[in-house]
């Protein structure tokens, strides 16, 4: 049986390109299987409409699948419409765009079935049992139109331990294209020459620890998981053995998430021979003021940056948030970080209804006294968070498709949820502080690139 797995360019005009972790597990899993699988990299290659449509026209396939997260709803809907259009095959969907708006995907695309959470063993499952013309009713984790109604399976069990899972197949998809373009996102000061970076991101969890109000991912309210230190280093050796690769992007919702799994984490490096150097998500509050030596152990292993969020400088937002940090951790933590040469970098969300000026500026007053120049969004509320359902219930989302289509990054100010701003007032507040920053770093920003540039390109 044929298979078409298509990858989703959720940002076709952006220059960068970042390694699909999540697809590629998935592309693993059906090649494993024993399917014939046919790869169709749309960000990779940046076809045209026209080009992609041709290409999906004399493709000859039993099984179409595709996913990305919920931000890409219209770029899934438009690809439905046109496999529909020349395809009488199953239209296979995940990732967050099918686990939080399963409803929406099944009665306004023309997508079949609906993967949720977790795709490893179900998309394989799901393709047996179209393959032998069985009950998909059997198959967990699955949702298809049953009745002109959305019939969801019984909920599939997370894969407990991390290292069961099969190492990625990276040969499945043009590699040059992803040495490439992958260390365009790498962060400034570059540990080396430019032109000899060879990065690739790995995954070591799945899941996150906190529940912040504004976030949404397939694993929301589900436990963490972690990979155990040998299998990264593992996979870490593979990658440098196949491609030369000298620079890993840990690519989690949370990669280091206590002091006691942190100093394993280094650890492990230092245990494996390895040199590489790193990047990675960790939670702000990680390291208090007696945690310089395990920065320095970080430091040993390679780690040139990490990245944990403030998101806001005032308490009631953050409580809002649910974030569970402090401004003194976050400020206890960055001196630290500063203090043995790791880059702190982090993102901010501006927005929440209790937002002012007066806390939009003391936000970024706290990155312009620690010399950091903060990746910036605003709040974008997502399915299956509670400011969506919040802004629902204010009447400020009134037609949920119709938001959907229009959703961007988060840099774009898609909705104002705040009690009294207007969106002019935040932008120029928003722009006039990135400005003040990057003046003060010198990273000699013009207007456009203020809020699309992110925290990759300050310096330390």
């Amino acid at each position: 049986m044929k298979i078409l797995l298509i990858n989703v360019s959720l940002r076709p005009k952006s220059e960068k390109i970042i390694f699909p972790i999540g697809i590629a597990y998935i592309a693993t899993a059906i090649k494993n299987a024993g399917f014939d699988l046919i790869f169709y990299d749309i960000d990779a290659l940046r076809p045209t409409d026209e080009e992609i449509e041709k290409y999906i026209k004399n493709t000859e396939c039993d099984v179409v699948a595709m996913g990305c997260i919920v931000t890409g709803y219209k770029y899934i809907k438009k690809l439905c419409e046109v496999v529909r259009k020349y395809k009488k095959v199953p239209i296979i969907v995940g990732n967050s765009v099918a686990t939080s708006i399963p409803e929406m995907l099944m009665k306004n695309t023309k997508a079949d079935i609906g993967v949720m959470r977790e795709g490893d063993i179900t998309i394989v499952e799901l393709l047996r049992a179209i393959e032998n013309k069985t009950s998909l009713e059997e198959v967990k984790g699955i949702f298809f139109k049953k009745d002109g109604k959305v019939f969801f399976t019984e909920e599939r069990e997370l894969i407990s331990d991390l290292s069961t899972l099969p190492m990625i197949q990276h040969d499945i998809f043009d590699m040059s294209v992803y040495l490439q373009k992958c260390k365009h996102s790498v962060t400034e000061p570059y540990p080396m020459e430019f032109d000899k970076i060879k990065a690739l991101p790995i995954n070591t969890a799945r899941g996150c620890i906190f529940n912040c109000t504004f976030c949404y991912h397939v694993f929301k309210n589900k436990k963490y998981r972690t990979r155990p230190i040998k299998d990264i280093c593992a996979e870490v050796k593979s990658l440098q053995d196949k491609y030369g690769i000298n620079y890993i992007q840990f690519l989690d919702e949370l990669t280091l998430y206590s002091r006691e799994q942190a100093l394993e984490f280094a650890n492990g490096i230092i245990q494996s021979g390895l040199k590489f150097w790193w990047v990675a998500d960790c939670r702000a509050g990680l390291f208090g003021e007696g945690d310089l030596d395990l920065a320095l152990k970080l430091k040993e292993t390679g780690c040139v940056a990490l990245c944990y969020s403030l998101e806001s400088a005032d308490k009631d937002i953050l409580k809002d948030m649910n974030k569970h940090i402090t401004v003194e951790q976050f400020i206890i933590q960055t001196k630290i970080l500063q203090k043995v040469g790791i880059l702190p970098t982090t993102g901010i969300v501006i927005g929440y209804p209790k937002e002012t000026l007066e806390t939009i500026q003391k936000t970024f007053d706290v990155c312009y006294d620690l010399g950091i120049y903060p990746s910036t969004g605003y709040l974008l509320p997502q399915p299956g968070t509670i400011m969506y359902e919040y802004a629902k219930e204010k009447g400020i989302i009134k037609d949920e498709e119709d938001y959907l289509l229009k959703m961007g990054d988060r840099q774009d100010f898609t909705i104002n949820l705040t009690d009294n701003l207007k969106k002019d007032q935040i932008e120029k507040t928003v722009v006039d502080n990135l400005k003040r920053i990057a003046d003060k770093l010198k990273l000699g920003l013009d207007k456009e690139h203020l809020l699309k540039t992110g925290h990759y390109r300050q310096k330390i």
